[in-house]
């Protein structure tokens, strides 16, 4: 508020009103101030961006104009998936800063946009381009597989801001999972027709009712280890370091074998818990 001296006719602002004027902080809403955890994730969505212009400038855009230099488009690809694990990274912290920290009103908002770009457009835009410059593949079946994979992470973000699920647990494939599996399967190399299947199958689990544990404690470090492990099996791959095929391949492998496995060993604990149900009610009524 600015005060006019009756005597010179001079205008001044008190000294506190100059402070929060030149700070910003006093007209700034709360819900525009990022947090530590908020920075984290827009780490995540920068990673997810940068592996779409990866994917487009050393792997596309090289077919396109008839480039027959293989060797950066290996490592244009390993840079794409390197930036989505990255992005997982963030993805992991940014929940744990969150939790130990504070995070923003926007935060879960901010979140979810985040994921939708790393673990949405980037994985079902490498599973385009896929289908684009394979030799086997069918461009306009892997457009439809993408856009499949696209929604089903679009569907599978919105649900969890509407379910309210027991703590500890998401349900359905958790997107970043989801999209590293998804490239993991093109990385495989398998024939088009199996790629295809398991990239469908995929995008299911993440909008099914198959319950996933979050990554906390000990399960967050086997992931953080296991995304490292991951970068590492790449990069030998991207440089052609010798068995760095076979090691990638393995590592895809196994990728694809965990997101098969988890939902059978939920399944089966979920068939244990309504057998133990059935049971306790069946002596509560005979005793």
């Amino acid at each position: 508020m600015t005060v006019v001296d009756p005597d010179t006719k001079a205008g001044w602002v008190p000294e506190a009103d100059e402070e929060s004027d030149a700070d910003g902080t006093e007209d700034m809403p709360l819900s525009m101030r990022l947090s530590i955890a908020d920075t984290l994730t827009l780490g995540n969505a920068t990673c997810g961006f940068m592996a779409v212009y990866f994917t487009t400038t050393g792997i596309l855009i090289p077919h396109l104009t008839g480039s027959e230099e293989t060797g950066m488009a290996r490592h244009s690809a390993a840079t794409a998936v390197i930036l989505m694990l990255m992005a997982a990274i963030f993805d992991l912290f940014d929940g744990l800063v969150a939790r130990k920290l504070r995070s923003s009103p926007m935060g879960a908002e901010l979140d979810n946009l985040s994921d939708l770009i790393s673990f949405g457009l980037a994985p079902a835009y490498f599973v385009l381009v896929y289908g684009m410059v394979a030799d086997d593949a069918h461009q306009r079946v892997s457009a439809l597989a993408a856009i499949v994979v696209l929604l089903a992470v679009v569907l599978r973000l919105a649900r969890f801001s509407c379910v309210t699920l027991k703590d500890g647990m998401f349900q359905g494939m958790p997107s970043p999972f989801g999209a590293l599996t998804v490239v993991s399967i093109v990385l495989l190399e398998l024939p088009f027709v199996p790629t295809l299947l398991a990239i469908i199958g995929v995008a299911w689990l993440m909008v099914s009712r198959v319950e996933y544990p979050k990554p906390r404690g000990i399960l967050a470090v086997a992931m953080l280890s296991w995304i490292v492990g991951a970068m590492g099996l790449l990069a030998a791959w991207a440089f052609d370091a010798p068995g760095g095929q076979l090691l990638l391949q393995t590592g895809c492998a196994l990728q694809v074998v965990l997101g098969a496995v988890i939902p059978l060993f939920a399944t089966a604990r979920r068939v244990n818990t309504f057998r133990d149900n059935r049971r306790e009610a069946r002596a509560a009524q005979h005793p």
